[in-house]
């Protein structure tokens, strides 16, 4: 009797999970032309994107009995004590002079430029979660801008699959707003099954070039994964660089720190602004996210006039005091005489011209 009621429940969380994984929110695997174009791809091997094989998402000496009191074991200011300041800007407002960028928090931001308008990895939603009911959420304030708030979107930029950069509740309040989209290759899988037209979705391998009016972006290597269910890396990751009127800006993803930023700053470099992940960093994934400095040493080695660090100030993903990544930037930044902007959230940037220096977050303990 006993391994018969044992039996059942073992069932019964099967098929749980397996209507769980079920969800739209998952998204899909790519599939048909999409896969066999994927399957061209140098860095796609085994039925998976390998980029390095020495990547460590968690070190070799780690095992669960550490892994999982660590995880828990949050510090008690992983949140911030009170809502975060925004300013509320004017996002439908037309740019046509200057480059304006505005954060929304992590790594979502809006780029203007000559009337048009590119939105990358936007994430409105409350968790970056398969649902809305459980994971991480987002900090208070942060909930100002929508994806309602948002202008029409001449062109989307989608850096990887990740729950925090590709959320499936704001994708699908966007879809009307959205003109064009780029991302790595296979992400047109989920986009494609959440309704949107093929047509307007144009996947990219790294180094692949991308002309978009005036506008030229080059995707290029990062040092990251991908996935949304049980699967990883059946799609692509990437940074890009854009350029556009001799003005070049990196636009970095998600990326642990390798060679690959010199390279790119001796190929492209230099970059009038360079906007990189900092935050969510654990020496329990020590290759797949900067620590703090590293994010200040890409700059430099990019050859970045101005830094903009983003990928904190919205969720927290990992076990550090929320404000430690930009505490520690700060430091290293300045041994490296390295400038850095800190904008509010919705406060704009205007490259070449207007770089917001407010230590903003030390008025909140």
């Amino acid at each position: 009797m006993f391994i018969i009621i044992f039996t059942i429940i073992v069932l019964l969380i099967a098929l749980v999970v397996y209507l769980f994984m079920q969800l739209p929110s998952f998204g899909k695997k790519p599939s048909g032309e999409r896969l066999r174009r994927i399957e061209q791809s140098r860095y796609y091997k085994n039925g998976k994107f390998q980029t390095r094989p020495d990547i460590d998402k968690t070190p070799k000496t780690a095992s669960l009995f550490r892994i999982i009191p660590e995880l828990l074991n949050h510090h008690p200011r992983v949140r911030p004590s009170k809502p975060l300041p925004v300013i509320r800007s004017d996002l439908k407002a037309v740019v046509n002079d200057g480059i304006v960028i505005t954060w929304f928090g992590h790594s979502s931001y809006l780029i203007q430029l000559r009337g048009t308008n590119i939105l990358v990895d936007p994430v409105f939603g409350q968790r970056p979660s398969p649902v809305n009911f459980m994971g991480t959420k987002r900090f208070d304030g942060t909930q100002v801008f929508t994806a309602a708030g948002m202008p029409v979107i001449d062109l989307l930029i989608l850096s990887h699959d990740h729950y925090d950069h590709l959320d499936y509740e704001t994708i699908l309040k966007l879809k009307p707003k959205i003109k064009q989209i780029l991302t790595p290759l296979g992400v047109g899988s989920h986009l494609e099954y959440w309704g949107y037209n093929p047509a307007i979705i144009h996947e990219v391998d790294w180094w692949d070039e991308f002309e978009f009016g005036k506008i030229k972006f080059t995707a290029t290597p990062g040092i990251h994964f991908s996935g949304r269910g049980l699967n990883q890396n059946k799609t692509f990751w990437s940074s890009f660089v854009m350029e556009t009127g001799g003005t070049r800006i990196f636009l970095g993803g998600d990326s642990g720190y390798g060679e690959h930023y010199k390279a790119l700053g001796n190929k492209f470099g230099p970059f009038e602004l360079a906007i990189i992940e900092c935050g969510q960093y654990n020496k329990l994934w020590p290759d797949i996210h900067h620590m703090p400095e590293q994010t200040a040493q890409a700059a430099v080695d990019l050859k970045a006039k101005v830094l903009l660090p983003v990928h904190w100030a919205k969720f927290a993903l990992s076990q550090h005091p929320w404000d430690e990544p930009i505490k520690r930037l700060i430091v290293k930044a300045n041994e490296l005489g390295l400038l850095v902007t800190t904008p509010i959230i919705g406060e704009k940037i205007v490259v070449n011209e207007t770089y917001p220096t407010t230590q903003w977050w030390e008025s909140i303990h």
